[in-house]
């Protein structure tokens, strides 16, 4: 745009144009280029857990056997351009869920507490009900017989992992 000209703006539009400045710009690429990093320091197994395509799944594994300093360089850049196109706060959202030290992981870890205490306590059943309801893909006879079971080791006043384990089975069924 050559100086004193007035962009053009069509008036018939309702939309409104929104101004993004270069250095906000490169803030978000190396945030999402660091997110790449973060991706790629974890095991394929935890990786399986991110909503990502199959390209960038493969960046991620070519990156674990690329020594030379700039050629990883370049291939963080390549995995932040693929990530561009990917839902980056579901992503964060993930990588939050796998770090102890986050909020969404205490506040994820307390509910399934509450989960488990209700489900031990006077109101089993409706315990058990909303939990269904929330995650239908939990085997109803597993869950049902792990409560039963931490129950009766309750009442006997013996110390078991069962109570773990119970809780350990909330977490799977959260987490798919």
């Amino acid at each position: 745009m050559r100086k004193n000209q007035e962009p053009f703006i069509d008036e018939e539009q309702d939309d409104e144009i929104i101004l993004i400045s270069k250095s906000s710009l490169k803030r978000d690429a190396q945030e999402i280029k660091a997110l790449g990093e973060q991706l790629a320091n974890l095991s394929p197994a935890q990786l399986e857990k991110f909503p990502l395509e199959g390209r960038i799944i493969d960046a991620l594994r070519d990156i674990r056997r690329i020594t030379s300093f700039n050629a990883r360089k370049r291939q963080f850049g390549f995995i932040g351009k693929l990530m561009m196109d990917q839902d980056i706060d579901a992503i964060r959202h993930q990588l939050a869920m796998m770090d102890p030290s986050s909020e969404e992981y205490t506040r994820h870890f307390y509910q399934l507490e509450r989960w488990r205490d209700r489900m031990l306590g006077e109101e089993s059943n409706a315990a058990v009900t909303e939990f269904l309801e929330a995650h239908p893909a939990t085997d109803v006879q597993k869950l049902r017989q792990m409560i039963r079971n931490t129950l009766k080791e309750k009442n006997e006043e013996k110390r078991s992992s069962l109570n773990k384990k119970l809780f350990r089975y909330l977490r799977e069924m959260t987490e798919e």
